[in-house]
Formats: C-alpha cells, structure tokens, sequence
C-alpha cells in the first residue's frame, strides 16, 4: 500500500478507542427503541425505600464490618477468600470483630454475594457498593437483592441429597415464595410443602420425565417427592438467613412469614415477570435468542429490565447455558447482548464464563465481562484485551452493525478502533482471521464516502479472500 501525506483521508490520525458499552450502544442504533413504561408502584403497605435499605443495612452488618476490616488489614483478603486452614487471618478478624471464625467464613460468602468486596486474581478490595453503603438506599438494596439471589450458595445443602434434586427445589423455590407474598401473611409449613411437590411434579413433566417404578414412599409430599421435606427445610432457613422470611413455631404448627425486605423483592420480581409478559414479543417466554432479539429493541436500561424478568422465570444455570450457547452463534449483536444479559446475571455466571476465555469468538466479551465483575470500570475494562483482540471485538461488532444498522453507523464505527490509522487497522484486521472480515470490509468500502479510503478497504477485503498478504 502506498505511503500517503499525512492530512489526507486515509491516513486518520484521530486516536480511536474500543469502549464495549458504546460499540454495543452502535450496534444497537441498528433496531428501533421502544418507549419505556412507567414504573409500577409497590403494594400498599410497602415499606419506603429508605426503611427497606435500612433493614437490608441490618441484614447485612456483620458482612460490611468485615469488608471494612479487610480493607484496613491488607495481607488479610486472600485467606479470608480462600478460606484455607489454618486461617490466622480469619481468627483475627474473628477477634477484632467479636465474631466466631465460623461467622467469618459465613459474612465472608455473603460480601462477595453481595458485591462488597471484588475479586481481582490473587486480591480482593473493597467493592463499590461498600463505598456507597452509608449513602446510597439504591446500591444497598442491590446488594441485598444480589444475596437474596444467592441464598441457595449461602445455605449449604443437606449432605446426601442427589444434586437433581437439590436443583429442582431451587427452581420450584420462587412458586413457594409467591404463595408467601400473596397470602400477605404466614404459611404452615405443611401448606408450602404440598406446594413445592406439585411444582416438583409439574417440572417433571415439563422435562417429559418417567416417574421411577414402584409404589412412591410414604413419607408424605406428592408421589416421587419423598425428599421435599429434609430440601424444603433448607429453603426456608436458607432464606431466612438472608432475611427474605421467618421461621416460627405458631400454635397451630410451624409457620413461614416474609419479611418487608423478602415481601418487596419477591413482588419487584413479580412485576418483572409480568411486565415481560405484557411486552409485544412476549420476552418471558421466549428463548434466549428470541428474547435478545426483543431486547435489541430497547435501550439499556429497559432491556435490562427485561433480562431480569426472563432470569427471574428460569433456573439461573440453565439460562447461563441458553445464553452462551446464543453467544456462539454466527449473530454478533445477539452475541453482545447475550453477555449483557450475563452482567445482569453477575456472580452465578462467573464460572461458566471464565470457562469461555479458551474460546476465541467468546474470548474478547469473556475478559471484558471478567474485568468488570472484578471492578473495573466499563470505560476501562477495555485495558485487559491486546491489541489482537481488540481488533477481533471490533470486527465482530462492526459485523452486527453490517448486519442490523445503516452505513453511516458502520463509518463512524471506524472511529472505535483501537488503531490510530485507517492502513494500520486494515493490517490488523486482515491478521485477526476473523470469519467475517470480508463482509465487513465490502460492507465498510461500500459505505464509506471516500474513495481512496473506500479502494483500500476493497484491496483488503479482496487480499483476505485470496489468502494474500
């Protein structure tokens, strides 16, 4: 390619960034946005957002005052984190907290649930919510929300129960909770239990699952559920040891309350779902890729909106599979709204996206996702990806403008690439060896308004579907 003056088109000197939250916002000017909907109010007799925060605060105290220790006692987070034996980290903390180790290991889990804390490799540091603690009610209650999320983590499960069926009582667990806030009161045990069996069984046959043979064990619950009782116990108290609900003996029986915090949350979760369901693509009960689609046509805010609800119908590890295995596939604005919907998933996702770095066409979105989780802010977080992948982030996301958008957004998005000058990109890009680099480039050549620039655009595209240099 010929050398060419400096001040001339082709030689663009403007310093160009690949920022994730605004190449995606380009891919998404590709579809129309729908007009938000007003936010709905909380039933009648919802405590104010103030006093939720403030009894999420109590919840959560011993958590936060640990955080804060760790914050001052550097030296102290790794073992706090890994919790290996012996711990002298942990029994300091126990000593300078009035706590016992035992306790420590327990607010440990549930700062990291609850975002106080962040993980970065070896390190861990205050998160920012702990930052915001004492004045933020908004960050407080997300917090509270992300271990309410969590309780299944919090709350070992019984040794001896088959995984299946621990998994299955995690599922059916929002029904019980529904029965909870509908009857604005407490629920005997018994009652809740016959609920949790029927939606066991109703899962079943939803999974087109043959019951076992032989006549079902007398051991109360519905036919094939004999367990439910030991795994419904260790829902409730799971629960209640993140404040969502209480546990009381009661004349009539042992009963489960919930609590103002677990009343609202359930509700909030409640009105996502059916929000969804009233949406013109009917996002709930969608698939994942239908949903994502029904999402591109919203901005971030909504569209988030809607990822909770589809979550809140779902098993979080399924959907964490249903996304990624959308994120796979050949539509690369599907593939950046489905990492999108992971953020909103956030810790329970950490594993199965971490698992993605070995991954090429997931790689960029899976480190960008991982440096975020960590703490780092989104304008930032592009710092964790070399320079090849950048490169490959931006073709893929130059693909999804190809594909849903009009050419002038896939012109100015070659004001988003990482490379000072259009000659240096072209070099890059035809390296990545990403499988739609031609298409972008013809896309890209034949959108641009400058010919010189538009002829050297061809060139490349045409020495990558040679094989040339």
């Amino acid at each position: 390619m010929t050398s060419r003056k400096p001040d001339e088109p082709l030689a663009r000197n403007s310093r160009l960034r690949l920022v994730r939250p605004r190449a995606l916002a380009t891919a998404r000017r590709a579809v129309t946005t729908r007009r938000t909907r007003p936010a709905p109010r909380p039933p009648e007799g919802t405590p104010p957002r103030a006093e939720l925060a403030r009894q999420a605060r109590q919840v959560l105290a011993d958590a936060v005052r640990l955080a804060r220790w760790a914050a001052v006692e550097r030296g102290a987070e790794t073992a706090l984190r890994t919790g290996a034996e012996p711990a002298p980290a942990r029994e300091r903390a126990a000593a300078a907290l009035n706590l016992t180790p035992g306790q420590i290991r327990a607010c440990w889990d549930r700062a990291r649930l609850a975002g106080l804390v962040e993980l970065h490799g070896d390190a861990v540091r205050p998160g920012w919510r702990l930052h915001a603690w004492d004045r933020d009610d908004s960050a407080v209650l997300r917090g509270w929300v992300a271990l309410f999320d969590a309780w299944s983590l919090v709350h070992p499960a019984p040794e001896g129960v088959e995984p299946s069926a621990v998994a299955e009582v995690v599922e059916a667990v929002p029904q019980v909770l529904s029965l909870l806030q509908l009857s604005q009161g407490p629920v005997l045990v018994p009652a809740l239990l016959d609920l949790l069996g029927q939606r066991v069984e109703e899962l079943r046959e939803e999974r087109c699952e043959v019951p076992a043979a032989g006549p079902a064990p007398e051991t109360g619950g519905a036919p094939g559920t004999h367990g439910l009782p030991t795994l419904l116990d260790w829902a409730l108290e799971g629960l209640a040891a993140v404040g969502a609900l209480t546990l009381d003996p009661g004349t009539d029986g042992r009963h489960a309350t919930l609590t103002p915090l677990g009343n609202w949350a359930v509700w909030v979760k409640l009105e996502q779902i059916c929000v969804a369901a009233q949406s013109p693509a009917g996002n709930i009960e969608q698939s994942a890729e239908d949903m994502l689609r029904g999402c591109a046509r919203l901005t971030p805010g909504p569209a988030r909106d809607e990822y909770r609800a589809w979550l809140a119908a779902r098993t979080l590890s399924s959907a964490v599979t249903e996304l990624l295995a959308v994120a796979r596939g050949e539509d690369a604005l599907l593939r950046g709204l489905a990492f999108e919907a992971l953020r909103v998933v956030g810790a329970p996702a950490e594993a199965e996206v971490r698992a993605t770095v070995a991954e090429p066409s997931l790689r960029p979105y899976a480190l960008l996702w991982l440096a975020e989780y960590d703490g780092a802010d989104p304008d930032d977080a592009q710092e964790v990806l070399t320079r090849e992948e950048a490169t490959w982030l931006w073709v893929d996301t130059a693909a999804a403008v190809a594909d849903h958008g009009e050419s002038a957004l896939l012109v100015r998005h070659l004001d988003s690439a990482v490379q000072g000058t259009v000659p240096a990109l072209l070099d890059e890009v035809r390296a990545v060896g990403h499988p739609r680099t031609v298409q972008v480039l013809v896309a890209l050549a034949a959108a641009h308004p400058d010919p010189a620039l538009a002829k050297a655009v061809r060139r490349a595209a045409f020495q990558v579907h040679t094989g040339g240099a």
